[in-house]
């Protein structure tokens, strides 16, 4: 009984006493709920152009081979005039060729040149790598694989095209074109024809009404032609200025890579040079874009500048070019910073020029000297336009 009245006491007391020790006591810590972070711009995404080019290399075929040769810097800076919601596109090219007897048989006479890729000079270097011989074209082969083989987009928004030139019927080979074509629509691509002969031979052929069942255009062009060369008075300068540019990249990977993808560079030059026309302006021009014309995968400033790398320290030093073994980690760092800014500095000019001479050419077209739809480049550029278009793209041409 005693001991119950003392737990009782004890009770009592501790009762009485707990308000004052909880004023005693350490205060209780919140932790404050973080703000949300203020908004940042967001660059735009973006937006994806993927064209796969499908050349009839037969025989008969070195007159389109020729005009393609010639035009495709052209083609490349027509898809590079335009942009959606103030972002730049990044353009994808793959190669076919088809029709050449040179391939195997087992294959339909059909070869992936090469797969979408972003690297430009390796669509220039296979390009011109073509030959052609031999005469069974197989257009719903060619189209199928295409289909089927590319890693395509998905996304709705981006613009997916296939772009077929050749001179036989369409309905040559096992494959039905009109199945083909099918599958290419059903994943949203596009699929323009490009029949190198008369307009009513095409038609007769089934070359319209491939294009009409894939969304497209059909055009008829003459692969004897050429595209109309109008000279302006700043093409010599945007040349010089493409050949300058090329001493600010920085080669780099292992067994030499960096130095080959170089020199492929200057190759790629040289062979723009030779097709003639405006070709070798014209690729000045794309290489003065910076969001067309990229190398990240063997040029150090790229690479950084599409954070593939994050610094020159980045990259083991038996993969550097010979001038960057030498250096400091500080120097290399320095000598890649000195090459970006020599680049966006040349880049610039080949804008500003760039600019003017697209004045000058259409105040030439005001006059008279318009270009040709009837050559592979004409028509390209015209089913673009429309279909770029309502893929919600605006030229950036004024």
């Amino acid at each position: 009984m005693k001991k119950i009245a003392t737990l009782l006491a004890v009770a009592v007391v501790a009762l009485v006493a707990a308000p004052a020790l909880a004023d005693l006591a350490p205060p209780r810590l919140v932790t404050p709920r973080p703000r949300p972070a203020p908004d940042r711009p967001v660059a735009p995404k973006r937006p994806l152009v993927q064209v796969a080019i499908l050349l009839d290399t037969s025989n008969s075929m070195d007159g389109l081979i020729g005009q393609a040769k010639t035009e495709l810097w052209r083609i490349v800076n027509e898809i590079a005039s335009y942009r959606r919601n103030g972002a730049d596109p990044l353009v994808q090219v793959a190669l076919y060729e088809y029709g050449n007897t040179s391939l195997p048989a087992e294959q339909g006479y059909l070869r992936l040149v090469s797969p979408l890729t972003s690297d430009l000079d390796a669509i220039s270097e296979a390009l011109f790598n073509l030959t052609t011989n031999g005469g069974d074209e197989y257009c719903g082969l060619a189209i199928h694989r295409a289909t089927a083989d590319l890693a395509w987009s998905t996304n709705p928004d981006d613009y997916r095209a296939i772009f077929i030139a050749g001179n036989e019927p369409f309905t040559q080979g096992k494959t039905d074109y009109r199945t083909a074509v099918a599958e290419a629509t059903r994943k949203g691509i596009y699929v323009n024809t490009i029949h190198c002969g008369s307009l009513d031979e095409g038609v007769s052929g089934g070359w319209r009404d491939g294009a009409d069942r894939g969304r497209g255009n059909y055009m008829a062009i003459d692969q004897g032609d050429r595209q109309v060369h109008v000279a302006t008075p700043y093409d010599a300068e945007i040349a010089a200025l493409g050949e300058k540019l090329n001493g600010t990249y920085v080669g780099y990977g292992r067994g030499g890579r960096g130095k080959a993808m170089k020199e492929r560079q200057e190759a790629q030059d040289r062979n723009s040079e030779k097709a003639g026309g405006s070709a070798a302006v014209e690729r000045s021009v794309a290489k003065g874009k910076k969001g067309v014309y990229s190398n990240e995968s063997w040029d150090m400033v790229d690479a950084k500048k599409q954070g593939k790398i994050k610094a020159a320290a980045a990259v083991p030093e038996e993969e550097l070019p010979d001038e960057m073994k030498k250096m400091s980690p500080a120097q290399r760092e320095a000598y890649l910073d000195q090459k970006a800014k020599d680049r966006e500095e040349i880049q610039k000019k080949i804008e500003d020029l760039s600019a003017k001479r697209t004045k000058f050419l259409a105040d030439a077209a005001a006059k008279g000297a318009k270009d040709k739809d009837g050559t592979f480049d004409g028509a390209m550029r015209k089913a673009l336009k429309g279909q770029m278009t309502q893929k919600k793209f605006e030229s950036k041409q004024p």
